[in-house]
């Protein structure tokens, strides 16, 4: 599967299928496709379903398969921001909730559970996140502009909640209050930061959504 990403700041993913070959998207993320491929809406079992409305997905997915020869199928973000497209053949990836976009039908999707309370609790995006493992391509969709950095061996990295997009599997997550009663309490940074702890590659996203519906709440007229 040949996958191209055009465009800014609502960028598409284009994919080109060779005969026979399937891909799995998100509900409704189609943008465009050619008329030879077939698409099936499958939920995998209750328990699938399931995982992933807690993951933050839609239950159903649908599968498009290239019928009758080479087939083409575009699938466009849903928020300002920049499309990755990850080969998780090589590490296994974990990414925050609703990151998934589309994949190859051999990438295993599984839900990720933060071992400890705390990462959990204040870490941004709650106890789940999205763990790919397998082979073929995965497609994850970022908010903001991606800026990626390489940890090694117990070096560490200190994050405000929710700019975590993905890292891999290797990488260590836990949470630190800030110092400083004043600091929580007037610094307007929370009272949590996400440290990461190499080795590994993490993926930071300049401007989560949670933050930008947060900005925009200020400026909606409350009725009386």
């Amino acid at each position: 599967m040949q996958i191209e990403v055009k465009g800014t700041p609502l960028p598409v993913a284009i994919c080109q299928l060779a005969p026979g070959e399937s891909i799995i998207t998100e509900k409704g993320a189609m943008s465009w496709m050619s008329p030879n491929l077939e698409m099936q809406t499958k939920g995998g079992g209750v328990g699938k379903m399931f995982s992933r409305a807690l993951q933050g997905e839609a239950m159903f997915q649908n599968i498009y398969t290239a019928v009758g020869g080479e087939g083409m199928i575009a699938m466009g973000s849903s928020f300002p921001g920049e499309i990755m497209v990850i080969d998780v053949a090589a590490t296994p990836i974990i990414a925050q909730k609703s990151a998934f976009l589309a994949s190859e039908t051999t990438v295993v999707n599984e839900m990720f559970f933060r071992k400890k309370l705390g990462a959990g609790l204040f870490g941004g995006e709650g106890f789940i996140m999205q763990k790919f493992t397998g082979s073929g391509k995965v497609i994850l969709e970022i908010d903001g502009a991606v800026m990626p950095y390489d940890l090694k061996a117990g070096e560490s990295l200190l994050v405000d909640t929710g700019c975590l997009a993905l890292m891999d599997a290797s990488v260590k997550m836990d949470i630190e209050t800030v110092k400083g009663l004043g600091n929580k309490l007037f610094g307007g940074e929370g009272f949590f930061n996400t440290r990461l702890t190499g080795p590994g590659r993490v993926w930071l996203q300049t401007m989560p959504v949670s933050n930008l519906s947060r900005l925009i709440a200020e400026y909606i007229p409350t009725g009386k």
